[in-house]
């Protein structure tokens, strides 16, 4: 997120369905409780909910959006065709159902009765033709763009400005086609992607990329809509009486606190300011364990260093395997993460599926390559070969190697993770500065690629390996380490465009190795979700793909 992506929230017709760290923890979460109940009025028979997830994001426009906490936000104002729900189905979205040609290669969806934008103007089949062909719009610069639409027939010369070549068209107002250039198995998934979402013709043409910037200009189709953005305070939603489910939405208002200092925020917490936190202190996790406000939740995700493998001396693949093999993965989750993550002894973690039902690739990744990746158990193995590899790149005990610097933003643990790598490094002679970046510089100015290393990560928008390993796909708009491999980029697109489920995850299989031996990036944990939510709120929930969902929140 995410960068990250994400799922929306659906409520089928006839019921509602889920669908995507001072002081005492204890006395905390008593203080708060009471405070949550002050603070928690309600008008107009909902609830008024304010919440922390971060800080500004640097956009909420779907279209280019590609961090965790713009998406969030994103998440509540639009919805998709089709969603996913609390168990990872696919159900029905603005469209009540979809269907697939017999070859594969054409979605037609079937859009509900009187679908309405949040300014009560009509939304049909047209907005969704409009809305693709934006984001494959070079002008639009959308990150996700080849990630979400190369497989739509048409996309190579829309991607070079001939929009209407993509193969989208509504042949009425309630039916929208897709036809694909080859036959795609997980487009189901993709569907359910955010950058997905339709947008408003005539607002976006109207400001440019200005639109998603004020309340009266961002008109969105999902359960809630922007009344008020304070840069630097807040950005408040309120319930969409214009979508086709509003009578299952719970809240009348959403306040999202934007705070990047996560003390704060366990301050607006502990006040009753916040009813909950995403950025909670590092430093109160020991305190917090056993407290029923505190929950560590799974997430399908993975952080990573980033390697610009256009900058020396990051372009060649013995000093990145050396570095990569350098680190103590089991250190970093279990002792500096206080066990709040798991160490990531491949690139696609736990919890991604492979081609038989209820089972996971990382398994299958293990038992196809006899072992994992990288050696938890035997960290100085993986230091020998590291020292090793960095005398073979030329760069003996550390002898000619530059100075590098990693970029990291100051949230959580990152700052200590870039500390233990330096200190990691130095065990091969390498010498390393720390570049400490505010977030909303850090992403632009990482998909800018004007970083040597820095952190990265990953949390999957849909439950297939192809959504993290596309990332070092050559034309992926979210490959910030400009890494290129062309035999990497044929394989992707095998297992992209092929009709075969198992071929679909042999050739993901492949490419995964193929990244790891390049050492492309290095993963470094299996990342979870901890926060604080007040007891009294019912009727939210979390998602593996690292969301909240807050729209059918209750007291």
């Amino acid at each position: 997120m995410k960068k990250t992506a994400l799922v929306l929230a659906a409520v089928l017709a006839s019921s509602v369905v889920l669908t995507a760290c001072g002081g005492s923890g204890k006395s905390g979460a008593q203080n708060n409780t009471q405070s949550t109940v002050a603070a928690g009025n309600t008008t107009s028979g909902g609830l008024d909910l304010a919440v922390q997830i971060g800080p500004d994001p640097e956009t909420i426009d779907p279209a280019l959006n590609s961090s965790m906490d713009g998406a969030n936000m994103i998440l509540h104002a639009f919805e998709t065709l089709m969603m996913v729900d609390k168990d990872n189905n696919i159900i029905p979205g603005q469209a009540e159902k979809f269907d697939i040609s017999d070859d594969g290669m054409t979605y037609t969806f079937h859009l509900r009765d009187g679908l309405k934008w949040s300014d009560g103007s009509e939304l049909t089949a047209e907005d969704y033709v409009y809305s693709f062909k934006h984001l494959a719009d070079p002008a639009t610069a959308a990150p996700y763009a080849a990630d979400m639409l190369s497989m739509v027939k048409g996309y190579e010369e829309a991607a070079k400005g001939d929009l209407d070549a993509l193969g989208v068209s509504a042949t009425d107002p309630k039916t929208f086609v897709v036809q694909l250039s080859a036959p795609c198995v997980y487009f189901d998934k993709i569907i359910t992607h955010a950058s997905m979402v339709p947008v408003k013709k005539d607002v976006v043409e109207a400001k440019g990329d200005q639109w998603s910037l004020t309340p009266e200009t961002y008109i969105s189709n999902g359960p809630l809509k922007m009344i008020e953005w304070v840069p630097g305070s807040h950005i408040t939603f309120a319930k969409n009486e214009n979508y086709w489910n509003a009578d299952k939405i719970t809240v009348n208002t959403i306040k999202f606190v934007l705070m990047e200092d996560s003390n704060a925020a366990y301050s607006a917490y502990r006040t009753g300011e916040v009813q909950m936190i995403r950025d909670v202190p590092t430093e109160e996790i020991p305190s917090l364990k056993g407290n029923a406000e505190f929950h560590i939740e799974p997430r399908m995700a993975t952080t990573y260093a980033i390697f610009n493998v256009q900058k020396a001396p990051f372009d060649n693949v013995k000093v990145r395997r050396a570095l990569s093999l350098a680190i103590d993965r089991s250190y970093i989750a279990n002792t500096l993460m206080m066990e709040t993550a798991t160490p990531a002894s491949n690139f696609v973690g736990p919890g991604v599926s492979d081609v038989e039902e209820n089972s996971s690739f990382e398994e299958v990744t293990r038992k196809n390559n006899g072992g994992d990746y990288f050696n938890i158990d035997n960290h100085e193995a993986d230091v020998q070969k590291a020292k090793e590899l960095l005398t073979e790149a030329g760069y003996p005990n550390g002898e000619g190697l530059p100075f590098i610097e990693y970029m990291t933003n100051d949230a959580g643990y990152n700052k200590p993770v870039a500390e233990y790598l330096q200190n990691a490094w130095s065990e091969l002679g390498v010498k390393m500065d720390i570049k400490i970046v505010e977030w909303s510089t850090f992403t632009p100015t990482r998909r800018a690629g004007d970083f040597q290393i820095c952190r990265g990560g990953w949390v999957y928008d849909y439950d297939d390996p192809s959504n993290m390993l596309t990332l070092l796909h050559s034309t992926s708009g979210n490959n910030d380490g400009k890494y290129s491999n062309p035999e990497v980029d044929a394989v992707l697109d095998q297992s992209r465009d092929t009709a075969d489920k198992k071929e679909h995850y042999e050739k993901l299989h492949q490419a995964e190795k193929m990244i790891m031996e390049d050492a492309a990036v290095s993963p470094l944990i299996y990342s979870n979700d901890y926060y604080l939510q007040n007891a009294d709120i019912k009727g939210t929930w979390h998602s593996p793909y690292g969301y909240w969902f807050f729209m059918y929140a209750t007291k």
